[in-house]
């Protein structure tokens, strides 16, 4: 009986050892972000992880509102980070994400790019090309604010045949990459992280266009965890802002 006793005792106080050894499990954030911001974020999320080894991150990037739809679809996402305010504001009205939590994370610019021998240095020019890419307006957020800009310069109708519509913004850039298209509307950070044969040939007036805002929101699932809104937070602080200036964005 004492030998029985003695097993056991062994016993519990093997399993409890190895309950303590046993590590925390990771708290896992999904993030659903903007095609543009897929560089940034991944650099971002890899730098707060390193400070919170109890987190993963799994990231979704594409078109605004094709990432907003699949949300609304009941896509497990935490934080929505959107190139525009319009898909944020359609999920606020939908009530799939805390309101409270929505802030501004960056802007950015909009600028027309070619390959160096497009000749081509303002909106008027646009005229003399065959094809142009363009981010579907109904989805991607540079489209809308390209076809913005090309209606304000009265010059929607008569391009209107000529435009390619791309899947989200860095399919725009990777068209005008190949060759296969003239020129292309993008972000003038696109261009800077992805441009090697193609160049920026003018950057869309200001007036002819919305600013380019990047709302983030937490989703209601996601209000609900503590690393998603210490991460909010940190897109927030002034080292991430230093990052994200780094790449091309404008932070104030």
């Amino acid at each position: 009986m004492k030998t029985k006793h003695i097993c056991k005792s062994l016993l519990l106080t093997l399993i409890g050892l190895a309950l303590v050894a046993m590590p925390a499990r990771a708290e896992e954030i999904s993030i659903f972000a903007a095609a543009s911001m897929k560089d940034a974020i991944n650099e971002l999320a890899d730098a707060f992880a390193a400070k919170h080894p109890d987190v993963v991150f799994q990231k979704n990037y594409g078109a605004s509102g094709a990432l907003a739809k699949q949300i609304e679809n009941g896509a497990p996402a935490d934080i929505f980070i959107s190139a525009n305010t319009e898909w944020v504001d359609y999920l606020k009205e939908k009530k799939l994400i805390d309101g409270a939590g929505i802030a501004v994370l960056a802007y950015n610019e909009l600028v027309f790019v070619g390959k160096p021998a497009v000749k081509a240095t303002g909106m008027a020019d646009l005229l003399n090309l065959e094809r142009i890419a363009i981010g579907s307006p109904m989805s991607v957020p540079a489209g809308q604010y390209a076809m913005e800009a090309l209606k304000k310069a009265g010059l929607d109708k008569k391009l209107e045949n000529r435009l390619v519509m791309a899947k989200d913004v860095r399919e725009c850039m990777m068209y005008a990459e190949r060759g296969e298209v003239t020129g292309a509307f993008v972000y003038l950070t696109d261009a800077k992280q992805l441009a090697s044969n193609t160049r920026v040939l003018f950057t869309v007036p200001q007036e002819l266009y919305s600013r380019v805002t990047y709302p983030m929101a937490p989703t209601l699932t996601g209000s609900r965890k503590a690393q998603a809104a210490a991460f909010l937070q940190y897109l927030q602080s002034p080292e991430a802002q230093k990052k994200l200036t780094s790449y091309g964005f404008i932070t104030n």
